[in-house]
């Protein structure tokens, strides 16, 4: 007897597998690109002499652009066309990666970034909302997975290529990595992917947009420079200033706007406002983590930059585990136990590592990474679930946006508020004395700067006090993080709601995309 889900099936477009074929190569790139630059950083603040302030933004320009952009560029691929949106978002990535691959300095590596953000901005979201317009319910499941595979593989594989293309080749390769990747994936949507869309949807919010943008961006730069100018200066203070008001411009907009495109009343939920407070500190955290790993890995240890990469693998590939253990784990004890037991276990493996010296060699690291990895894994999945499944049908769209809005934004002030830390602590640790002054400021910017500077000079104290004074910056970092999830691990015990998500959590993934779908139409 044929069922009327294989005469649907029946009906639907055999190519479809190969779309999307076409949807996970592109988020196999965002994947790529969110850990290969942490590996060629090291090498590009050497052959750019790049501050650890400009490194920070090299990084960061990607990501603030990405999170304040993500919200309205799912409503424009709504209201215009999925598809259409989408190529364009692998259109603008892929003119972004020429030009960081082309560039010759600092600047226009940051203007790069910020170009690929804009496009992965467009491609983030729509990858995932054209898939209930392929697949029946019953197949959603594994296209799903299969798209969020491809994103999560490209974490383990970014550190892997990038430092092989390092070793080979010079650090643009980082970038052309990305265009046959983006031409294929473009032209595949061009002939496989079916145009959808909803003209229903919220329009862009083009002064949202904006108090987005320029908030996030303003409170950026203040976290970064604020080691160079001091915490003090009254251009920084402007800034924060600025983004306090910006932010709550924002909040107070949105409250009063029928259909908003950034729906913070949902924050009253606890639920929702517990999962996605320790999402989004998960995502700090890592941010953190990958953006100071790979000095201390390649410069003070004197590994070379493919070494680094395979380095990085332990707490990818942890992280990699605890994900796909973390819903039998939910299933059985409540997503509460789960995100609670992630957290403590990376406190654990941050005050670990916080043990660290220069002579530890890489097996200690290699084993705090590794549980560091595990607690990820076991509580970024569960709280990202346990967010969603708090959500109404009507609100999931606005819900899940504004879920992954604060992760990306988890990922910013990471990267900035740690790397600024480090910044500090490094250059008030740092022996310089008897270098002239040009040198020795040239030398508190990086450790990279640092060992380049002592290879000209020959001085063997100057490379050990760097490494000492790295190291000494990467375990308050450490201290900081344990302490952060230990906190956050106390909440989520205490506060997160305790009802086991079995029957409930296998399927989340799936029952997210359709109800955010059917939230659109």
């Amino acid at each position: 007897m044929v069922t009327v889900t294989q005469l649907e099936d029946e009906r639907r477009d055999p190519r479809r597998w190969w779309a999307l074929g076409a949807l996970v190569a592109s988020m196999l790139v965002l994947g790529f690109d969110t850990t290969i630059l942490n590996v060629a950083l090291p090498t590009m603040a050497s052959d750019l002499g790049a501050t650890t302030g400009e490194q920070q933004w090299m990084a960061d320009a990607y990501v603030v652009v990405f999170a304040s952009l993500m919200l309205p560029a799912g409503l424009l691929g709504d209201r215009f066309g999925r598809r259409r949106m989408l190529i364009s978002g692998l259109g603008i990535f892929l003119a972004g990666s020429v030009v960081g691959a082309l560039a010759e300095d600092v600047t226009w590596v940051i203007v790069a970034r910020a170009v690929m953000g804009v496009g992965a901005a467009l491609i983030t979201p729509l990858a995932m909302s054209v898939l209930p317009s392929l697949f029946t319910p019953d197949e959603r499941g594994k296209a799903i997975g299969l798209v969020s595979t491809g994103s999560a593989l490209g974490l383990p594989l970014g550190p892997i290529i990038g430092g092989w293309l390092l070793e080979h080749f010079w650090w643009g390769s980082v970038f052309v990595l990305n265009v046959p990747m983006v031409a294929i994936g473009i032209a595949a949507c061009v002939f496989l992917l079916p145009e959808t869309r909803d003209p229903a949807s919220p329009k862009v919010d083009t002064l949202s947009t904006a108090f987005t943008a320029t908030g996030l961006g303003a409170l950026i730069y203040a976290i970064i420079e604020a080691p160079e100018r001091g915490w003090g200066d009254p251009l920084l203070l402007g800034m924060f200033a600025g983004s306090a008001v910006l932010i709550a411009g924002l909040v107070l907009r949105e409250r009063r706007v029928e259909r908003p495109m950034l729906d913070m009343t949902l924050l009253a939920d606890r639920g929702f406002l517990l999962n996605t407070i320790a999402a989004t500190l998960v995502m700090f955290v890592l941010s953190g983590l990958l953006f100071v790993l790979p000095p201390y890995l390649q410069a003070v240890l004197g590994n070379d930059t493919l070494a680094t990469g395979v380095r990085l693998l332990p707490m990818i590939l942890g992280l990699s585990v605890a994900a796909k253990l973390a819903t039998p784990v939910v299933a059985r004890f409540g997503a509460r136990a789960s995100v609670s037991a992630g957290l403590v276990v990376l406190a654990f493996a941050a005050l670990l590592g916080s043990r660290t010296t220069i002579d530890s060699g890489y097996g200690f690291t290699a084993l705090w990474l590794t549980v560091a990895g595990l607690g990820f894994g076991f509580a970024l999945v569960p709280a990202m679930t346990g967010a969603l499944a708090t959500l109404p049908a009507d609100r999931a769209g606005s819900g899940s946006g504004l879920l992954l809005t604060f992760r990306q934004v988890g990922s910013a002030v990471g990267i900035a508020l740690l790397g600024s830390l480090l910044s500090n602590v490094f250059r008030d640790r740092l022996d310089v004395t008897g270098l002239p002054a040009g040198a020795a400021d040239t030398a508190g910017d990086s450790v990279v700067a640092a060992h380049l500077i002592a290879e000209k000079a020959g001085s063997a104290h100057l490379a050990a006090s760097a490494n000492g004074a790295y190291v000494h910056g990467m375990t308050l970092i450490l201290l900081v993080c344990g302490a952060s999830a230990l906190v956050s691990a106390l909440l989520a015990a205490a506060f997160l709601p305790g009802v086991p998500a079995a029957g409930r959590t296998g399927s989340g993934s799936t029952d997210m995309a359709a109800v955010t779908e059917d939230a659109r139409q």
